[in-house]
C-alpha cells in the first residue's frame, strides 16, 4: 500500500500575533485544514460603504415626475372659482355682477399666468396639460351660459353658440389628432392665443354690463364677442387645415374594393 504523503501546503502567520518572526505551519500540522480568506475589519466595511452611497448622485429634478405644483394648483384654483361665479352671478345685491366680473378677471389671470409659469419653472405635466384646457373651456362654456340666460336674446345667443360648438369641434379634433400621433399638428395657435384674449376682455365686460365712466360696457362687451367669434372659427379654419390631410388619408389596411 502507498503510504500517505504529509500536506505540504503551508500557511504564512504574520508576526506580532503568533509570537516570533513569520513562521510557515504546515497543512498537516493543521489536520489538513484549508486555510479561510481574512474577513475584512468591520470599520474598513463601513468605510467602503459610505463611500459608494457619497458616489451615487441624487435623481435629476427632470427625472422626478412633477405633478402637484404651483402651476398645476392654479389651474385647479380656476376650476373651483367656477361653481364660486355662479352662485355670486345669482345673489340678490345689487355688487354681484362687479364681484362676478372680479372672479372671471382672476380666472383669466390664472389661465395666463400656469402656462408661464410651467414653461419658466419647467415644471411641466401630463395632468396640467389635461387641466388647463379642461378649466378653460368650463369657464368660458358656463359664464357664457348664464349670460344667454340673463339676457336671452339672438344678439347674445349667436355668438355663445358658436365659441361654444367651436371649443367643442376642436377638442374632438385634438382628441383624434393625438389618437393618431399627430397632436402637434393642432397646437395652439397665435390666432388662438389672439382668440382667447379678446374673447376672456368681451366677457368680463359683458358680466359687469351697465356703464363705466359714461361708456356702454355691455355694448362694447357685446361687439368685442362677435370679434371673438369671428377669429374662433378662423383659428378653427387653420385647425382644420392642419389636420386635414390626416382627417382624409385612408385608414390603414383599407383596401379600395368594398365588400359587396
Amino acid at each position: 500500500m502507498r503510504s500517505a504523503e504529509p500536506d505540504r501546503r503551508t500557511e504564512f502567520r504574520p508576526p506580532g500575533r503568533h509570537g516570533g518572526d513569520g513562521q510557515q505551519v504546515s497543512g498537516l500540522a493543521r489536520g489538513g485544514a484549508i486555510p479561510r480568506r481574512p474577513m475584512p475589519h468591520p470599520d474598513r466595511m463601513s468605510m467602503s460603504a459610505a463611500r459608494a452611497a457619497c458616489s451615487m448622485s441624487p435623481p435629476s429634478p427632470k427625472d422626478t415626475p412633477v405633478t402637484w405644483n404651483i402651476p398645476n394648483a392654479l389651474t385647479l384654483l380656476r376650476i373651483a372659482l367656477i361653481p364660486v361665479f355662479v352662485v355670486i352671478f345669482y345673489l340678490p345685491v345689487p355688487w354681484a355682477r362687479t364681484l362676478c366680473a372680479l372672479v372671471f378677471g382672476l380666472a383669466s389671470l390664472t389661465d395666463w399666468l400656469d402656462g408661464w409659469l410651467a414653461r419658466r419653472w419647467g415644471q411641466t405635466s401630463p395632468l396640467g396639460a389635461f387641466l388647463d384646457p379642461v378649466a378653460d373651456k368650463l369657464m368660458v362654456a358656463i359664464v357664457l351660459v348664464l349670460l344667454v340666460q340673463a339676457e336671452p336674446h339672438v344678439l347674445l345667443a349667436l355668438p355663445a353658440a358658436v365659441i361654444i360648438g367651436r371649443e367643442i369641434t376642436v377638442s374632438a379634433l385634438r382628441e383624434w389628432m393625438a389618437e393618431i400621433g399627430a397632436r402637434g399638428k393642432v397646437a395652439v395657435s397665435m390666432a388662438g392665443k389672439l382668440k382667447t384674449t379678446t374673447q376672456m376682455i368681451a366677457m368680463v365686460l359683458l358680466v359687469l354690463g351697465g356703464e363705466l365712466w359714461g361708456l356702454p360696457i355691455d355694448t362694447i362687451g357685446l361687439v368685442l364677442l362677435y370679434v371673438a367669434a369671428l377669429l374662433t372659427l378662423w383659428s378653427m379654419l387653420l385647425y382644420l387645415r392642419a389636420a386635414w390631410p390626416s382627417l382624409t388619408a385612408p385608414a390603414p389596411g383599407a383596401s379600395g374594393d368594398e365588400a359587396p
